[in-house]
């Protein structure tokens, strides 16, 4: 397959007015990520910086010229600007650069496209699309039919542009109801598992943070892992057995990227509902991205924005084994990247060589108060063999002394699990919480 030769355009605006948060330099890093993803070859990166954009081509018109004499002399078939176009900027920039001219939401709706695997992703990606060309109809030359104004030149190409905005405005109407006919399937999943008391865990972050990794290393579920921007987008639901024996379900979800397109976050709500609604939010950090602290800042932007900030987080500080060993003094990172009023734990780990594995998984068990741990004294009938079962599938037991007419167990069991014990009148007693007494082991081959 021939790779489309891309040339990227940066610009930093110089006046306050016009100024964002994200440092040009690293904005046109991610923004070359991108396009190796999307399978296009960068061959060249250009940056401008000015007070403003420009009305007419966002950058000005000596930089629109240096990049045509680019253009020609690199062959270059593509040119990606890290900023939004407007239609009419994206056109004039066609016409002067004689190549192909996306904006970064475009390559990043390219992107979602190629991923979806499912019927609910490709939804998602086709809503989104469709959103976004809408407004951009005019902009797309002559194969709309678009005429110029004037005496002799109204009627056909004006019908042509309305018709296409109705047509996809149906389409936009039906995707919506679909989409929304997946949500009502998904909550009604969602209150099923609810039925069952077992917590849901949900994995998020910045995109190419390590989630989908650790999320194999949790529960081998054997999900695409690829170094590639947004290799994971379709949502993913597995078992996980903690330290205490308590079952939890652990969501891998799309990754997050600044300036997420608005389309893209409205498209995939019914996938994001999977992170409002968990009980816990493991937050996966790239601690040895040179931006790391601003990643988190941007997947908090977007917790906050579907609803899911004030929902308890644990801090996973990922490729800890990629830091220098000056620098991979744990207790310093925790500091540096403490999530704020809602982390519960700060866990530094390598999903890769499965260091820190046992301290993530006792952390959870610690933090989810939902459903604490307790330990519980049974005396069982002897035959009663389903009991001793369970307590051995869904807790720890501790000790067990066989009599002629009974059996006596000690066990550490999830407090929802003691609701459900048989012979209610045979615990005799309860004790303290007991997260954090076990080695992890293990047991999800379920």
């Amino acid at each position: 397959m021939v790779r489309e030769r891309a040339i990227l355009v940066g610009v930093e605006w110089t006046a306050r007015a016009h100024r964002t948060g994200a440092p040009a330099e690293e904005s046109l890093e991610e923004l070359a990520g991108l396009a190796a993803s999307a399978g296009a070859e960068t061959v060249e990166r250009v940056l401008q910086s000015r007070p403003g954009p420009e009305a007419a081509t966002l950058v000005g018109s000596g930089k629109v010229e240096e990049l045509a004499a680019a253009v020609r002399s690199l062959r270059a078939d593509l040119v990606i600007f890290d900023r939004d176009l407007t239609p009419t900027q994206q056109r004039n920039l066609e016409s002067a650069l004689q190549a192909k001219v996306i904006d970064r939401t475009q390559l990043i709706l390219d992107i979602f496209a190629s991923r979806a695997r499912t019927r609910e992703g490709r939804l998602q990606i086709e809503l989104a699309q469709l959103s976004y060309l809408l407004p951009r109809l005019a902009g797309h030359g002559a194969q709309m039919s678009r005429l110029g104004g004037g005496i002799g030149t109204r009627g056909p190409g004006e019908t042509k542009l309305e018709t296409d905005r109705r047509r996809i405005a149906r389409r936009i109407k039906k995707v919506e109801d679909d989409l929304e006919g997946v949500r009502r399937g998904r909550a009604l999943h969602r209150g099923r598992r609810n039925a069952v008391p077992l917590p849901t865990l949900a994995l998020a972050g910045y995109t190419n943070a390590g989630k989908s990794t650790l999320f194999n290393r949790l529960t081998q579920a054997g999900v695409l892992v690829d170094a590639r921007m947004f290799a994971t987008l379709d949502p993913t639901v597995r078992p996980l057995i903690l330290p205490s024996r308590r079952r939890v379900l652990l969501s891998d979800t799309v990754g997050f990227i600044r300036n997420l397109p608005t389309t893209l976050v409205k498209a995939f709500r019914a996938t994001l509902e999977e992170v409002a609604e968990a009980a816990l939010v493991l937050h996966v950090v790239d601690v040895s991205a040179p931006w790391a602290s601003d990643y988190l800042a941007h997947v908090m932007e977007v917790l906050a924005e579907i609803g899911a900030a004030a929902i308890p987080q644990i801090l996973v500080m990922n490729k800890v084994d990629r830091l220098p060993a000056a620098e991979a003094d744990l207790d310093a990172l925790s500091r540096r990247f403490l999530g704020g009023p809602h982390a519960a734990a700060t866990v530094g780990i390598s999903a890769l060589a499965g260091e820190g594995i046992d301290r993530l998984l006792l952390a959870i068990d610690a933090a989810l108060q939902s459903d604490p741990v307790v330990r519980v004294s049974l005396r069982l009938p002897a035959g009663d063999g389903a009991t001793l079962a369970l307590l051995h599938r869904d807790g720890r037991v501790l000790k067990t002394r066989h009599h002629e007419t009974c059996i006596e167990v000690e066990a550490e069991v999830p407090e929802s699990l003691k609701r459900r014990l048989p012979y209610p009148n045979l615990i005799h007693n309860t004790v303290e919480n007991a997260v954090g007494k076990a080695p992890f082991r293990n047991d999800n081959n379920l």
